[in-house]
């Protein structure tokens, strides 16, 4: 693959530039490689410092906000990224030298590894970390209040959620679909000076926007980039269409043509989830044999409740799966300082995420774990970030982070993936669980196929909007038109350019790059094929998990400790023995699933 494997990292734009209007440290001494490690060890001194101040605002933000924790916060993200663009104009002056390759590779990552890089100008820098501030908490406060109603009947983004996987009266999910993006509407001004603010700090860079800087993440050409993961699509394509076909027929047949015509897109409220990009909730619908009038919980909800497994209890189950591949325990401050449910006393963001606040044994998760068969799984995701970061620990900062992004996702995922029926027979939590193929995959595959064409999407609209190819003016008309082109969805109701319909997803709102996520959907069964034959499984790919291996978490420890330290393909060829992104394996994990589809399929008209 053009752009890969190589020992230095390429460049996107010439490294040109001066100091930026503050002035503020900049060495004018002569370029050499003595001074540009010298530089380094003190960038890196500095830079661990004001990164554990910015972590640990925000995480009392995230867990505690008022307007206090949230002007904390943009203060330290403020000094942050201040220095993050002093040290990376300083650096600059290091272009051209024949520099080694861990220094080298340390300058990119310099350049390209601050997803929202502050401008030179300080004013503009406090501008765009009061935007950010802003942004988050409206969506982090944000509530659907019905008007004239009391503020009792207010309801937020779980609330909403949970109605949109249970209610299955039309009229009821629409006004939770509405509601929240009522939500984000008033963020369109903000987000319209936090594309300004943001562009700019990236062609203070040297980049032509915010999006190209995003793209050189990946040890290749952005160009380059932006072609791999349409060729990716390319191979999955033909899986998702078919689960789309397959659910818009049976929608259809629950709600009638009239509200969900058998051809064309299907509306965006109908798929148990805000986005629409997962559609587990629907399992009641599409299961073979399912009965549409009742919601039957699943058999890891109904174990876990029967059991009595609490918030904490189930992080324990997490934790035991890595150390069954010889990973050890996790350290008592996990356990001392996560927030693992919803405090009754304050307002948080309950978004499911794993955090390092010292990067090295403070670690943390920040949810609001529901006793049920999705937290579950979610926890163990989660606990795979936390123990990649805890594996790099040694690495020094500007290394301390997984191969390309989407291995940080994609090491959780894969651990997921083993949270099989015979995993949760080995641990005793369900006695019998269901073993039939068709019903395992299609439930897999209503999170894993489903979400895909929107991991893509997300990105593809911010690559436009950064460029200028989409001006404010049409915002929302250019999100559904990539919601149509890629999901084959529409809006349930007119939308127009007075909302702003992306905002109602955390990860535009807090300026959270998207890819990761589509690359770790297509990683992850690569990953998880490999790994399978290092702990010896014979037979079909869904079946297998890799609970006990220490021998598949030997490789799984070997990559994570690289951090960032060497190009991505280095990583997954320790694993794998390849050195591409590849969805064939995913294409194996669900081929049982797919030709089931097909013959479902048959007498339809598929695609939109």
């Amino acid at each position: 693959m053009a752009g890969c494997g190589g020992t230095s990292p390429p460049e996107s734009a010439p490294l040109t530039g001066v100091p930026g209007p503050d002035g503020v440290g900049v060495d004018t001494g002569p370029p050499t490689v003595a001074a540009a490690q010298t530089f380094m060890e003190e960038l890196e001194r500095e830079r661990l410092e004001l990164s554990m101040k910015s972590a640990r605002a925000s995480w009392v933000r995230a867990t505690h906000i008022t307007a206090d924790t949230e002007r904390l916060a943009a203060d330290a993200d403020v000094e942050l990224m201040a220095f993050n663009a002093r040290m990376a104009r300083e650096a600059q002056r290091f272009a051209g030298l024949p520099l080694p390759d861990d220094l080298a590779r340390k300058l990119h990552a310099l350049r390209v590894g601050d997803s929202m890089p502050g401008p030179n100008d300080p004013d503009k820098r406090q501008a765009l970390a009061d935007v950010m501030t802003a942004l988050q908490g409206m969506y982090g406060r944000g509530k659907y209040c019905p008007e004239g109603a009391d503020e009792s009947a207010c309801e937020n983004l779980g609330q909403l959620s949970q109605r949109l996987a249970d209610s299955r009266d039309p009229s009821a999910l629409l006004d939770a679909w509405v509601g929240w993006r009522t939500v984000s509407a008033p963020m369109r001004d903000e987000y319209i000076r936090y594309v300004e603010l943001a562009n700019q700090g990236a062609r203070d860079l040297g980049f032509s926007d915010l999006g190209a800087l995003w793209r050189s993440q990946y040890d290749m050409p952005p160009d380059d980039f932006a072609r791999e993961v349409d060729r990716l699509w390319g191979q999955v394509k033909p899986l998702y269409e078919d689960l789309h076909c397959y659910m818009r027929g049976r929608l259809s047949a629950q709600y009638g043509a009239d509200v969900v015509p058998d051809q064309g897109p299907i509306p965006a409220h109908l798929l148990g989830n805000m986005w629409a990009q997962d559609w587990s909730y629907l399992e009641w619908l599409v299961m073979p044999g399912a009965n549409a009038n009742k919601a039957d919980k699943s058999e890891v909800t109904q174990a876990l409740e029967s059991k009595k497994v609490d918030a904490v209890e189930m992080v324990r189950y997490a934790e035991r799966f890595f150390v069954s591949l010889g990973m050890n325990p996790l350290p008592d401050s996990f356990w001392e300082r996560s927030m693992f449910v919803r405090p009754r006393d304050r307002e948080v963001e309950c978004h499911a995420s794993a955090w390092s606040l010292d990067w090295q044994e403070d670690l943390r998760i920040k949810m609001c774990i529901k006793v049920n068969h999705e937290d579950f799984t979610t926890i163990h995701h989660e606990l795979g970030h936390i123990y990649y970061d805890w594996a790099y620990n040694h690495q020094p900062i500007l290394f301390q982070g997984s191969a390309h992004n989407g291995f940080h996702e994609a090491l959780g995922d894969t651990i997921a993936l083993s949270v099989t029926p015979s995993y949760l027979k080995q641990v005793n939590l369900v006695d019998n669980p269901s073993q039939d193929d068709t019903e395992v995959l299609l439930k897999r595959a209503l999170d894993k196929v489903a979400f895909l064409p929107f991991g893509l999407l997300v990105d593809k609209w911010r690559w436009q909007v950064f460029s200028g190819e989409v001006p404010p003016e049409r915002y929302n008309e250019a999100w559904w038109q990539l919601r149509r082109e890629y999901q084959g969805l529409r809006p349930p109701v007119a939308r127009d350019e007075s909302s702003f319909d992306p905002g109602a997803k955390y990860h535009i709102a807090s300026s959270v790059s998207y890819m990761r996520y589509f690359l770790a959907a297509v990683l992850q069964f690569q990953l998880h094929r490999a790994l399978c034959k290092t702990a010896g499984h014979d037979g079909p790919l869904h079946q297998c998990s890799i609970y006990g291996s220490e021998a598949a978490g030997k490789k799984l420890e070997d990559m994570m400790a690289l951090g960032s330290s060497r190009p991505w393909p280095e990583a997954l060829e320790l694993i794998t023995g390849e050195r591409e992104m590849d969805a064939t394996a995913m294409l194996d994990y669900f081929a049982p699933l797919h030709t089931w589809l097909k013959q479902q399929n048959q007498g339809r008209t598929c695609g939109w």
